[in-house]
């Protein structure tokens, strides 16, 4: 009897050891970064959403039903309140660095983001934005600099990469400061990389090459995407911008893929109650993308959402009452015609107003310290439930891919 009990035991534990070797690493793997996003902001769009459905309650975003839930703490080095090139740093190569320093350690010495170890291990890699590719959540994941100001220097490390593809925003300072210096479009052309503009350029030129930075149309604005509000009818857009890259992206290898929804920082910064919620909605938008090829390839493919740091401090409820009035946000809509966002980014009054007539509270202009979300779904999602700190997500993205930290 004793000798069947270990029998049965030692069946079991292989089994259980089988069952665990034969889980598929993580092949294709997305990380989407809601610049400024906290669990308030998904709160107060989901909320809008069944506003308007004409209905109380929560209608979820896509990534929200995602099956795994976490939290992470965004402390930097210097700051419990992080800034956005510390926090990237953090979520890039997994240490922690001073505010205002983009990977780095706070004595300057140079880190590695994961996405240098993945190429290395033969993946191809995709990095975008809905703001400028040398800014501080997109720069983390591909350069160094003890100033995340130093745009230039920044913008000019991307050529440097090999990386596949860049895209959405372009270079803040293409040209720097001192006469004679390449322009950081130049460099990146010298390096072997196609600049497409605009969708229709991108679907033309996208089998001649195997690198590739996608920006707007020439003409248009071509440093930042468009708030969603204001887009135009052949404004690129992030989902346009995460589709091109899967198309470039897409081998037997695998591939990483990081992409910022970075204007709901930027919105939140100056307390714009609909933008902030337009723009969650746009990276939902973008994320169902990435979703439609996990459902293609639900065993090999990893999608985890989360923020760098939270912006704005919103509650969902303002002043005495239980109270919502998110039909409010569409006269901004119907405003389209004759008030640009543009102004109401400069007349704080007006966003304020707005706030207090739907019942919204704004605490700061700036960042706030609180935890962020992690949502995952997907090869070895199970590794982003519960608490960690943003910089055990690196470190977990390349246990899923199977890569050597």
């Amino acid at each position: 009897m004793k000798q069947l009990i270990k029998l049965s035991v030692s069946l079991i534990l292989s089994l259980a050891m089988l069952s665990s070797c034969s889980e598929q690493k993580a092949k294709y793997v997305f990380l989407f970064i809601g610049d400024g996003m906290g669990f308030s902001h998904v709160a107060v769009t989901e909320a809008y959403l069944a506003t308007e459905k004409g209905e109380i309650g929560s209608e979820p975003l896509n990534f929200s039903k995602f099956p795994v839930l976490g939290i992470a703490t965004t402390y930097s080095a210097s700051n419990y309140i992080t800034c956005s090139s510390a926090a990237g740093t953090a979520l890039s190569t997994g240490y922690k660095t001073n505010n205002g320093m983009l990977g780095v350690l706070p004595d300057s010495t140079n880190l590695q983001s994961i996405t240098y170890r993945l190429h290395d291990a033969g993946y191809k890699i995709g990095i975008m934005t809905t703001v400028t590719i040398d800014h501080a959540t997109p720069g983390a994941f591909y350069a160094n600099s003890v100033a995340r100001s130093d745009y230039y220097g920044i913008a000019n490390q991307l050529s440097k990469t090999g990386f596949e593809f860049f895209g959405g925003g372009g270079f803040y300072d293409p040209l720097g400061e001192n006469d004679g210096e390449k322009s950081a479009y130049t460099t990146t052309e010298e390096a072997g990389y196609t600049i497409t503009y605009g969708l229709d350029d991108f679907n033309a030129k996208k089998a001649a090459n195997t690198k590739f930075l996608m920006l707007q149309e020439r003409g248009k604005e071509d440093n930042i995407l468009p708030y969603a509000f204001e887009r135009g009818e052949n404004d690129l857009t992030l989902s346009q911008v995460v589709n091109a890259a899967i198309e470039v992206l897409d081998n037997e290898k695998g591939f990483f893929m990081m992409a910022e929804g970075g204007k709901i920082d930027w919105a939140a910064h100056s307390n714009d109650l609909p933008n902030t919620i337009f723009e969650t909605i746009d990276m939902a938008d973008a994320i169902e993308v990435a979703y439609q090829f996990y459902l293609k390839h639900p065993k090999q493919t990893l999608i985890i959402v989360t923020a760098d740091h939270e912006t704005g401090g919103i509650s969902v409820g303002r002043g005495k009452g239980y109270s919502l009035y998110l039909n409010h946000v569409d006269s901004i809509k119907a405003q389209k015609s004759d008030v640009s966002i543009a102004t109401y980014m400069n007349d704080k009054t007006a966003l304020d107003s707005l706030s207090i007539v739907s019942k919204i509270g704004w605490t700061t202009t700036s960042h706030t310290g609180g935890g962020v979300p992690v949502y995952a779904i997907g090869a070895h999602s199970d590794l982003f439930a519960g608490r960690m700190d943003n910089t055990e997500i690196p470190h977990k993205i390349c246990d899923a891919m199977g890569v050597k930290f």
